[in-house]
């Protein structure tokens, strides 16, 4: 199995750190509102390295934290008069019900930044022992940048040209700075905000460490893999390596992986451009499974653009899967009960050669968009080999393979229950009396009168089945 790893910028081969296990973590969103589709992205792609990891049998130990104290989630709370809790739990129960509707699965550890305050205090009281840290005058304690020799390994950045792209998180000015590049670990308290005693100033912490805390507590000083949005490569997770490695004189992570930025209709995502859209948003329009293929349609690693067309596509696309699937199960219940022939013998190997396809593309650094080309592949043999005279035991052997193959990518192969309206039910009824009354002209007129409605029937060994056109 090979990954991209962002700290070498090449392909290596993956190897764990204890055999047989993989650390993992996944830096989680900030929950100050509903969660938005940009946010999705590394959520279903991660979890989809998550599920091929167990499917190749390791035991995966996956961490994905909340930040749930930031400077929106206490804008959030003073413009709502509450309490800043009351306002990052409400959105962590929302983001886990998106996450839930995207099938991602929960993580082994999904730790909050205000629960872990202890263990932040305890690593920036070792980084200023070590000398990696310093306290200001006002009790702001900062990280100092350049005494980390390999700043900037990860970013592949010179730490001359760092300086302008670093995000401030400074709450008091640059003056009290040793060096512009240095880095805020912890923070005065303002008025109004929540706060925690600390042996340098009452406060709380600053963004970066707290990923650095929690890695450490669930994972261990080194972890297998580190992953997010390529947005966080600098400085977030370059300042994480800092923290870490000063830390704990150890490599953080042995291997880095982050997803491309998603762009809507070939802009950046943007409530002042009008594109912004959270997972709701699109869950109103389309099923989430749809949402979940459209990211995994495309290489992780490859900027991905969001439109309704692409949207569409992805539907189409998906659907063929379902559609398959579904005729295999109708097939599965009326098929003879007879032992495989030689023939079927010879086409269930024949099948398997799709899941080799399969995981050559997932082992060649998590290539979704080939894998699910070989899906497809197994589709079109199943519609073509799956008959009325197959054998129970061969159509159960395909739709095996398809189900486990969709399963590594959290795609669901029951179709979502559509339910029709009263008067559309009423003419599927008359429909089937006709029939049998061999009134066959009224039973082609209600036909064309659904089809106008954007329903297609369809007649089978089962009985009559719609769909919407």
């Amino acid at each position: 199995m090979q990954i991209y790893n962002t700290l070498s910028k090449r392909k290596e081969n993956f190897v764990p750190i204890e055999e047989g296990k993989v650390r993992m973590y996944v830096c989680g969103p900030t929950v100050y509102n509903l969660i938005h589709i940009g946010n999705a992205r590394p959520m279903i792609v991660f979890d989809t390295v998550r599920r091929y990891m167990e499917y190749k049998g390791y035991d995966v130990n996956y961490v994905s934290n909340f930040t749930d104290v930031d400077d929106k989630i206490i804008k959030a709370a003073l413009e709502e008069g509450v309490d800043t809790s009351v306002i990052s739990e409400r959105y962590i129960e929302e983001c886990k019900k998106d996450m839930a509707s995207l099938n991602v699965k929960p993580a082994t550890t999904h730790p909050k930044a205000t629960e872990e305050i202890p263990g932040m205090l305890e690593m920036i009281q070792n980084l200023i022992d070590k000398d990696f840290a310093y306290v200001a005058e006002d009790g702001t304690v900062y990280f100092r940048t350049r005494r980390f020799k390999e700043y900037g390994k990860l970013s592949h950045k010179n730490l001359d040209d760092l300086q302008g792209g670093m995000r401030n998180l400074l709450v008091s000015g640059e003056d009290q700075k040793e060096d512009p590049l240095d880095f805020v670990l912890w923070k005065p308290k303002k008025e109004g905000e929540p706060y925690w005693e600390s042996p340098w100033c009452d406060g709380r912490p600053g963004w970066h460490i707290e990923c650095s805390v929690m890695s450490k507590k669930y994972l261990g000083d080194e972890i297998d893999i580190h992953a997010g949005g390529e947005d966080l490569v600098f400085p977030h997770h370059e300042n994480e390596i800092a923290q870490s490695e000063a830390a704990n004189g150890k490599t953080f992570s042995h291997y880095w992986m982050h997803n491309a930025f998603l762009n809507i209709d070939n802009k950046k995502m943007s409530k002042s451009l009008g594109n912004f859209f959270t997972v709701r948003d699109i869950l109103e329009k389309y099923d989430a499974q749809v949402l979940r293929f459209f990211f995994l349609s495309a290489h992780y690693r490859s900027q991905l653009n969001f439109s309704a067309d692409l949207m569409e596509a992805a539907k189409n696309s998906l659907d063929r899967i379902l559609t398959c699937a579904e005729r295999a199960r109708d097939a599965i219940k009326v098929a003879p009960e007879t032992a495989m022939s030689a023939e079927e013998e010879a086409m269930v190997k024949e099948a398997e050669a799709f899941r080799s396809k399969y995981e050559e593309a997932m082992e060649d650094d998590f290539n979704t968009a080939d894998a699910i080309s070989a899906i497809f592949e197994l589709v079109k043999f199943m519609n073509t080999n799956i008959t009325e005279s197959s054998s129970k035991a061969f159509d159960e052997a395909l739709y095996k393979e398809l189900f486990e193959l969709s399963d590594i990518c959290g795609l669901i192969l029951e179709k979502k229950e559509e339910t029709l309206d009263e008067e559309i039910e009423k003419l599927i009824e008359e429909r089937q009396a006709a029939r049998k009354e061999k009134n066959f002209a009224r039973a082609d007129e209600i036909r064309a009168l659904l089809l106008d409605k954007g329903i297609v029937l369809e007649d089978t060994r089962e009985g009559v089945k719609w769909k919407r056109a």
